[in-house]
């Protein structure tokens, strides 16, 4: 049978029709379908060391800096570079590099992806981070990334209230204007104090409900609603390990943003493989998951 193109009316109702079909697949999964029960285990310091180990042998075995300094870096670089050259921006400028962190795990989805198919014996491409693209897993995956950066957009608004209320309402003049005010007056302490703090709160939330809310998710059809709780139950058992591997990331991304933030292409992806072998020391299953989840 003879295949034709169409007419673009014709073209674009069979798209959007696809379009609509797999966003209501993807939908479809975001509640349970995995019948296993999840077991939460008790995490060890030797845990978060190991999962640290296998993170670097995933890291250098697939060489995923590579896919961080192609996409990720660039981006972090533009929008800083622009916000720098604004004056009226200044402020924004360390809370949305410390932000980066809120957005990790959306970042490291693809690399959770490639280190389940490296442990389930795969062949291993850059491409296999396009796994998580399935609408087995997409409809959750990209519900719960929402909610992140819903977080990211709340914890600039407040980054931006907590300069206005102690350095500002004015931006600042220069960026060495601002730089001496943050380190010479009350108010540029009082804002660093506050700023941190609350900053922390943030983080801290984050890592309750995304610790492991991510890599189950591509793992297993759990559904998101008992992903996040499974996350948030695996904190409160293990509030030592967590608020440790919390203190981990906070310290690697902040020497991997020295200088210019050119180590975050080595932090970040051996984080972020970290994270997938974290999570299976964290929970067991009665069952091994489906073919393709």
């Amino acid at each position: 049978m003879v295949q034709t193109i169409g007419n673009p009316v014709s073209w674009a109702g069979g798209a959007l029709f696809g379009a609509s079909k797999r966003v209501g697949e993807a939908t479809r999964y975001l509640a349970v379908q995995d019948a296993a029960k999840p077991r939460i285990q008790k995490l060890q310091t030797e845990d978060l060391l190991m999962a640290l180990v296998m993170g670097f042998r995933d890291f250098t075995a697939m060489r995923t800096d590579v896919l961080f300094l192609v996409v990720l870096y660039p981006f972090m670089g533009v929008a800083l570079s622009l916000m720098a050259f604004n004056e009226g921006l200044l402020p924004l400028i360390f809370p949305m590099a410390s932000g980066f962190a809120l957005l990790g795990p959306v970042a490291a989805i693809g690399l959770y992806e490639m280190s389940r198919q490296r442990e389930a014996g795969h062949d291993i491409g850059w491409f296999s981070a396009l796994g998580v693209l399935r609408s087995k897993i997409l409809g959750p995956v990209l519900v719960l990334g929402l909610y992140l950066f819903a977080i990211f957009g709340l914890w600039m608004f407040v980054a931006w209230a907590i300069y206005a209320t102690t350095l500002g309402p004015l931006p600042p003049t220069s960026l060495s204007g601002f730089v001496t005010d943050i380190l010479t007056t009350q108010a540029g302490w009082a804002m660093t104090i506050i700023g941190v703090a609350v900053g922390g709160l943030f983080a801290a939330v984050v890592l309750m409900i995304s610790l492991t809310a991510f890599p189950m998710l591509i793992d297993r059809r759990v559904g998101l609603p008992v992903a996040v709780s499974i996350s948030i139950k695996v904190a409160k058992l293990n509030p030592v390990p967590v608020a440790t591997w919390g203190l981990i990331v906070a310290i690697s991304m902040a020497l991997g943003s020295i200088p210019v933030f050119l180590g975050l292409v080595v932090v970040m992806p051996v984080l972020g493989h970290a994270t997938w072998h974290l999570y299976r020391s964290a929970i067991r299953f009665d069952e091994a998951p489906a073919e393709d989840v």
